[in-house]
């Protein structure tokens, strides 16, 4: 497993970024991550630079309550998906995450530890406050995030 400190949000940003352009130059149909961590360790803010990073410029919500935010754009799918406030195994169901698209799509959950049956995923990401940073590990199970830890991350 790879580890990156983060000291910032500029630093959050950064890695956002550098998913992003894997995403945009990537050659796939479906991909999904899973994000770990506590709350406040900017899950979240991590998918909202993907997001932005991937060409989305309209606002993007944190799906806490929602529970999934979609996103078309590009001719690519990304579902923001939220487990914290959930207990219910149906709840994911409704997402229809295996659907088919045209274009690319991407799947990032938040709390994957809540569903009932395990998911694959291509990337993992773990993410832990430090005293003034976050530090983050990654698990990749996808060629398609190599280059990400192969750089050191």
């Amino acid at each position: 497993m790879n580890e990156l400190l983060l000291q910032d949000e500029l630093a959050t940003n950064d890695l956002g970024k550098r998913i992003a352009n894997i995403l945009l130059e990537s050659d796939f149909s479906s991909v999904e991550i899973h994000l770990n961590g506590n709350l406040g360790t900017g899950k979240t803010f991590l998918v909202q630079s993907i997001l932005r990073n991937s060409g989305w410029s309209n606002s993007v919500k944190s799906p806490t309550y929602t529970l999934c935010e979609e996103y078309e754009f590009n001719n690519m799918l990304f579902l923001h998906i939220d487990l914290y406030r959930t207990n219910e195994a149906e709840d994911i169901l409704i997402f229809d995450l295996d659907r088919k698209t045209s274009g690319k799509k991407i799947i990032i959950i938040e709390w994957p530890e809540r569903l009932t049956e395990p998911r694959l995923f291509d990337m993992k990401i773990n993410l832990e406050h430090q005293e003034k940073s976050r530090m983050v590990s990654f698990e990749v199970k996808s060629n398609l995030f190599l280059s990400l830890v192969a750089n050191n991350v």
